[in-house]
């Protein structure tokens, strides 16, 4: 059998936990060492140029597909029954000097009305399009032309790159690469290196990024892993220095991984869950002796600490995606059908109709970022400030036809709710902390102004005396007669980002930080949140945690990872001094203590006592931040505005009744023009 790129619909099951191998197949779009032209966008090693694009169908989703033939009379395979949720995706990859050609199948086309499509409850028709693949065979693929360049070309440790995108002669989008030269220093060298060093690679090629790579580190856990959300700052810095192979690989196999069954104690979760890491195993290939082959292994929860499903993964993965396309100009790779139909899985996830009153996503503890038991059950911030983003990125990535208006409807109609919820309620300054202090209690009906039976003595005799006269901030969490108030920095950071804030209070959370400096970002930036836990309620909320102990971990330890989200936000607020700041600040300690990754105390003075040496996240957190510092336009492709359009679309209005009742004006008077 020729090894040739095909690909085909199966309802295969396979009998174990092992989802992918690879023995030399294209992989949708991802091709082994071996071929001739290289699907990366590696920007400082060549220019991509697509020759030839076809749409397959006039009322289908476009499929971009990516192949190097030997065969071409090769034809793909199909079965009767493509759910998604069924299919399998198999490539192995044998050891030296084994050709034992390619098997592959993998699910590009899926009847999807099979799932739960429940997305909003204003609209009728609750599925998603049927996605089908006409004259597959026929149809010519993508070519990408590989321009050789100098061994010596392109190297970019001495220079720093940043991209362009210009049209070409197709129409469509071509990246040029200009640079101009500054001196890197002794820090960022170091810090390249260990990125290099910590590249995961699956049949060849590159795939992600290992979560720490400290040699010493005698018990790594799932350290030794590829984790979604922890590869995006080492995919930002990838993608800013021109290198956006690794990037698409792992955009492409983590969505195969999508569809993997998940099952905790015979329950499964929902379509569409992303998994929180993954691992490249080499096993015994079946039914030989002395060949292997490498397969990924993934974990949905089902073997994290306290089984807790990740509800960022996907969102990141959303966010990303939309990065590599801004980035590299690749939008094709959106337009395939199988990425669309993994976005529209993710939505569909988080947009299903539940108990729930609120627009916001209402997650358990530890399903984010903070992964330990902290008390932010209910709607955290930080997963609200992602789930907008992610939404507004899924909006502008879908392929609008009439299958998907209804979703993008659903998008709308969530987006508008959620901003005005967040903006409304989870904002505090001075003004508003009065407003709650005098709050009147168990008021009953829709004119009730403390909506959520807020009780003014939840007000922290911490926050009277903190909170500055000029600035302010988004609260960690809000529910019923529950109002958390601590300060939680990704929340409000992605929030800036996003624009999930409006632009004063954007600008107010960064007057804060400024002001609160010392407490925020001490000696090492930044604090994952602030004040800690500690005593009773320390042993309460976190149940006994010892590695969450006040000023550590998630417990107000100082991350720098943080850094490159930070640097994001000042360069939106027009800000960089501040970001410049805080990177100076780190730098100071960062090489010299290995690159941990969190810091202990309240102002950040030590080295987390079971911190990682050389954690992945803070290497890439540091360089991306001194990348955007040095080429703020390119951080303004991965920034959003303030979204208008939102903004008008009230649900409210489009009831007959008169009991919906809303206060977006109060919402909208906010907004700086």
């Amino acid at each position: 059998m020729n090894p040739s790129g095909s690909f085909g619909i199966s309802t295969m099951r396979p009998c174990c936990r092992l989802l992918i191998g690879c023995r030399g197949s294209a992989f949708f779009g991802f091709l082994p060492p071996t071929c001739q032209h290289s699907l990366a966008n590696n920007l400082s090693g060549f220019r991509y140029k697509l020759l030839q694009h076809r749409q397959l169908h006039s009322n289908s989703p476009r499929i971009f597909g990516f192949k190097c033939v030997a065969n071409p009379d090769q034809r793909p395979f199909r079965s009767p029954d493509s759910n998604w949720g069924q299919s399998r995706v198999f490539s192995r990859c044998c050891n030296v000097g084994q050709d034992r050609g390619t098997s592959f199948i993998a699910n590009v086309a899926s009847d999807v009305r099979h799932h739960s499509t429940s997305i909003d409850s204003h609209v009728n028709d609750k599925s998603f399009e049927k996605i089908y693949i006409q004259g597959g065979i026929k149809v010519k693929p993508l070519v990408v032309e590989r321009i050789e360049r100098g061994v010596d070309e392109g190297k970019g440790q001495e220079q720093q790159e940043h991209v362009h995108p210009v049209e070409t002669s197709e129409g469509l989008k071509e990246t040029e690469i200009s640079t101009h030269k500054r001196e890197v220093t002794e820090i960022e060298k170091e810090a390249w290196k260990l990125l290099q060093n910590a590249v995961v690679n699956y049949c060849g090629s590159p795939i992600g990024t290992v979560a720490a790579n400290d040699p010493a580190d005698k018990m790594p856990l799932n350290y030794d892993q590829v984790f979604i959300r922890d590869f995006v700052p080492s995919a930002l810095a990838f993608l800013l220095r021109g290198e956006g192979e690794i990037v698409r690989n792992f955009l492409l196999h983590t969505l195969q991984l999508q569809s993997w069954e998940k099952t905790v104690d015979c329950y499964s979760p929902g379509q569409g869950l992303m998994p929180a890491s993954f691992k490249v195993r080499t096993v015994p290939l079946d039914g030989s002796t002395g060949t292997f082959e490498e397969v990924l292994d993934p974990d949905f929860g089902e073997s994290a600490i306290g089984r807790v499903a990740p509800v960022d993964s996907g969102l990141w993965w959303i966010i990303l995606l939309r990065a590599y396309g801004k980035i590299t100009g690749d939008y094709a790779l959106q337009e395939r059908v199988d990425v669309q139909t993994g976005i529209k899985l993710i939505l569909n996830l988080c947009l299903t109709d539940g108990f729930d009153m609120f627009p916001s996503l209402l997650v358990t503890d530890g399903s984010c970022m903070i992964d330990r038991r902290m008390g932010i059950h209910g709607h955290p911030l930080e997963i609200q400030a992602l789930f907008y983003s992610a939404l507004r990125c899924s909006r502008e990535m879908l392929t609008v036809d009439d299958g998907s208006k209804n979703l993008v409807t659903a998008i709308n109609n969530r987006l508008s709710a959620l901003s005005f919820h967040i903006r409304e309620y989870y904002w505090v300054d001075m003004k508003k902390i009065n407003e709650i202090y005098r709050y009147k209690t168990e008021e009953y009906s829709t004119d009730a102004i403390n909506k959520f039976n807020i009780y003014p003595d939840q007000i922290p005799s911490w926050l009277v005396e903190w909170i500055p006269e000029q600035g302010g901030y988004l609260i960690g969490n809000l529910q019923p007669a529950h109002m958390d108030f601590r300060f939680f920095t990704l929340g409000n950071l992605w929030s800036i980002v996003s624009s999930l804030g409006t632009p004063k209070q954007n600008e107010g959370i960064l007057n804060l930080i400024e002001d609160k400096w010392d407490d925020l970002v001490g000696q090492m930036p930044l604090k994952i949140c602030y004040p800690s836990l500690d005593y009773e309620e320390w042993r309460i909320i976190t149940g006994g945690d010892p590695k969450n102990t006040p000023w550590s971990y998630h417990n107000g330890g100082s991350w720098p990872t943080l850094l490159w989200q930070f640097t994001l936000a000042c360069i939106k607020m027009k800000r960089p001094e501040l970001a410049r700041k805080a990177i100076t600040l780190a730098e100071e300690r960062l090489s010299m203590d290995q690159w941990p990754e969190y810091y202990d105390t309240r102002n950040g003075r030590f080295i987390g006592k079971q911190s990682r040496l050389y954690q992945t996240w803070t290497i890439a957190g540091y360089l991306t931040s001194k990348m955007l510092l040095d080429n703020p336009e390119m951080a303004s492709m991965l920034l959003m505005d303030e979204d208008y359009e939102v903004l008008q679309t009230c649900r409210c209005a489009l009831s007959k009744t008169g009991r919906k009742k809303c206060s977006r004006g109060a919402a909208k008077a906010q907004i700086l023009v």
